[in-house]
């Protein structure tokens, strides 16, 4: 009977012992998923080692183009002193500067204005036929005193609005032209030896209506100008008769 007991007791062992084994066993031994057998959870479904660098790198990529821009932008925004007004770049179309207006060639210089005015060659041609007929009707006529550009003798592709004495027309229609004489406000009665060295000769004609501040004028004799009437800018003043007259002989004499 004790001998019975004993060997009850130890089949129990035994599969006390077995039970026990196999639980630690399950315990010990990683779940598998439906991947594959012997393939842990872990590893299999966890793509945080890869996914963070390629998010870094996609995010990079887009982000690449977005600063390049950004920095083309800043590139283009001009600094204080540094090419602009610390505003935008210019941009030159067609060659031609920021600005895009014409080169100025010197403070009397203005593109396109001496077309129209040319020196009357009183040598060759001798002197016009001189008439009075001031007429106010807004057009240049000779008696009168106007506005238009005179070209400096040194070049003539530069020179300056003066107020000048028509003298005479010649021609009609898209030829007519006027002779015109320059005037100036200078008293060369001061330095009349030296524009006489350099060939220059004025006639006194004192004031008129020509020039605003009431200044004593002169006109000179020794350079007249061939004129389009489009290229005079606006009507002065007429000039009476007598001092009309009185320019008239003097460059008769002038030019005896």
């Amino acid at each position: 009977m004790a001998s019975l007991l004993k060997q009850v007791l130890t089949l129990l062992g035994h599969a006390a012992g077995d039970a026990a084994g196999d639980a630690l066993d399950r315990a010990l031994k990683p779940e598998t998923t439906v991947g594959g057998p012997g393939t842990a959870a872990g590893p299999a479904e966890d793509p945080a080692p890869d996914a963070p660098r390629r998010s870094a790198d996609a995010t990079a990529r887009q982000a690449a183009p977005t600063a390049s821009r950004a920095t083309r932008a800043s590139s283009e925004t001009a600094a204080p002193g540094a090419g602009g007004q610390g505003a935008h770049r210019t941009t030159q179309a067609g060659g031609r500067g920021p600005s895009q207006g014409r080169t100025s060639r010197g403070a009397g210089a203005r593109t396109g204005a001496h077309e129209g005015v040319t020196v009357y060659d009183v040598a060759a041609r001798g002197l016009p036929d001189f008439t009075y007929s001031p007429d106010p009707d807004g057009e240049a006529d000779p008696g009168e005193v106007v506005w238009t550009w005179v070209p400096y003798e040194e070049d003539a592709s530069q020179g300056k609005d003066r107020p000048v004495l028509v003298l005479a027309r010649q021609g009609t229609g898209p030829s007519a032209r006027l002779v015109v004489s320059q005037m100036t406000s200078q008293d060369h009665d001061l330095d009349a030896a030296q524009e006489a060295h350099w060939g220059r000769y004025w006639h006194d004609v004192g004031t008129g209506a020509w020039d605003s501040q009431g200044r004593p004028s002169e006109v000179r004799l020794d350079r007249l100008l061939l004129v389009s009437p489009e290229a005079v800018r606006r009507e002065g003043a007429t000039m009476d008769r007598r001092t009309f007259d009185s320019v008239v002989s003097a460059l008769r004499e002038h030019w005896g």
